[in-house]
């Protein structure tokens, strides 16, 4: 017993087709975007839209198909084909939302899919119960399930690479890659269609039933609900995206408003340089690490030598900008591991840490010594200065970060008093030297 097809259904069931992968396209980004519930609130809400798209398009082909006596689908067996289509999208948006896609897991979902499509599919003809039963030409029946897995794995793949993308392109992209799937998916329909074979005679049980349904408007009813429930999930995506977005861009300013006040709490405002209280932190680590290692450190005192004239000749404008300059140099003069910092004024700390002996202290001493000596150019001015620099070594010198600034500082008026523009090591001789203050330049 040969049959017809209605074409407008069936370039209505291609419609729908395109539509519901459209969306599983846009679900599948969704679902990797969502943290938390939110993520299974997706795949499951996303299951549940895309199976019921894939099912419109088969029962919508299925209303497309006329035989020569009275059709109709028994209600129970068509509404089981649409909870298989349900169940099965599930695993797919699943495995298209992962942050990799594998060859065992692409493989296993698109099976599960293609197998689970063609259930689909094939229970929803048993929704005809024909008597005698239908029959299917085994080729095309194997065609049928080859086709649904190879759609499957097409589409995860297309999912899994358009998810993220945005751009203009991306959505045209989207949009041929549903057109792919969407004429995959119905290809495999009315191949599986073609595999049916009507014996003569046959009669369609359905028809007779309670529970059968043969209206012919029934198609088109469909598809509105079904397109209408596709428009609306794909307006919550769109919607929910929109907000995850917003809420990234709050809270990306406010991150950075954070780290602007942390960088504000923890460096000097002119220089950019660690502050005192940052300072203090690098110390405190510089501590434990030494403790840890065995390795000393040394901390040095360095103040500017004739900085105060700079002021009183160019301006507290040039000063500034001296001092800007100054940290650039002193930074470059050491490793990035060590720790330059303004405490006030014209006075820098700096920390070497795991320094080794005295010898590579005095090496950065006479560097920084060297560095500071040649010609500054600030805003149009030659200006040449000096430093004095003190310094102290843990744990030779002590064992506590103030122990070890107060005889650094001590160091550094010694430096300053035997005519500045050099460095000294504390000894114990400069205790006596701690409360003195006239040595500054």
């Amino acid at each position: 017993m040969d049959g017809y097809y209605d074409l407008k259904l069936v370039a209505l069931s291609l419609v729908i087709a395109i539509i519901a992968s459209y969306t599983a396209l846009e679900l599948a980004g969704r679902v990797s975007q969502a943290e938390g519930r939110s993520s299974w609130f997706w795949l499951v809400g996303g299951a549940v839209s895309m199976g019921i798209g894939i099912w419109s398009m088969h029962f919508v082909g299925m209303l497309a198909f006329h035989l020569p006596i009275p059709v109709a689908y028994d209600a129970g067996t068509t509404l089981l084909s649409m909870a298989i289509a349900i169940v099965v999208s599930g695993p797919g948006l699943f495995v298209a939302s992962r942050p990799a896609l594998t060859g065992p897991n692409v493989t296993a979902g698109a099976t599960l899919m293609g197998v689970g499509i063609s259930a689909m599919h094939y229970t929803g003809m048993q929704a005809m119960r024909m008597s005698p039963p239908i029959e299917y030409h085994a080729p095309l029946f194997v065609a049928s399930v080859a086709i649904a897995i190879v759609a499957s794995l097409a589409a995860l793949w297309m999912a899994f690479h358009l998810r993220h993308k945005r751009s203009g392109l991306a959505v045209l992209a989207r949009l041929a890659s549903a057109g792919v799937m969407g004429l995959a998916i119905t290809g495999m329909h009315y191949t599986g269609m073609a595999a049916a074979e009507f014996a003569p005679g046959s009669v369609c049980l359905a028809a007779d039933s309670t529970g059968g349904m043969g209206n012919a408007t029934l198609a088109l009813i469909i598809a509105i609900a079904t397109i209408g429930a596709l428009a609306v999930t794909l307006a919550l995506s769109a919607l929910d995206a929109y907000f995850a977005a917003h809420t990234a861009k709050l809270a990306g300013s406010l991150q950075a408003a954070n780290e602007q006040l942390r960088t504000i709490a923890l460096h000097d405002s002119l220089t950019g340089l660690p502050n005192r209280m940052l300072l203090e932190d690098r110390l405190t680590q510089a501590v434990s690490r030494a403790d840890r290692t065995g390795m000393p450190f040394s901390v040095m005192f360095v103040d500017l030598d004739w900085f105060k004239p700079v002021n009183d000749t160019y301006g507290h404008y040039v000063g500034d900008e001296l001092l800007r300059a100054v940290a650039q140099r002193m930074t470059a003069s050491v490793r990035r591991s060590d720790t330059v910092a303004r405490t006030g004024g014209d006075e820098f700390v700096i920390v070497l840490g795991e320094s080794g002996d005295a010898r590579n202290a005095a090496m950065v001493g006479a560097k920084i010594l060297e560095d500071l000596s040649r010609p500054f150019l600030v805003v149009g001015h030659d200006v040449e200065i000096s430093c004095s620099i003190g310094i102290s070594v843990y744990p030779a010198d002590g064992k506590d970060v103030s122990t070890l600034m107060v005889k650094a500082d001590t160091a550094m008026y010694h430096a300053k008093k035997a005519g500045r523009n050099g460095y000294r090591f504390f000894v114990p001789e400069m205790r006596e030297a701690v409360l003195e203050t006239g040595a500054r330049g």
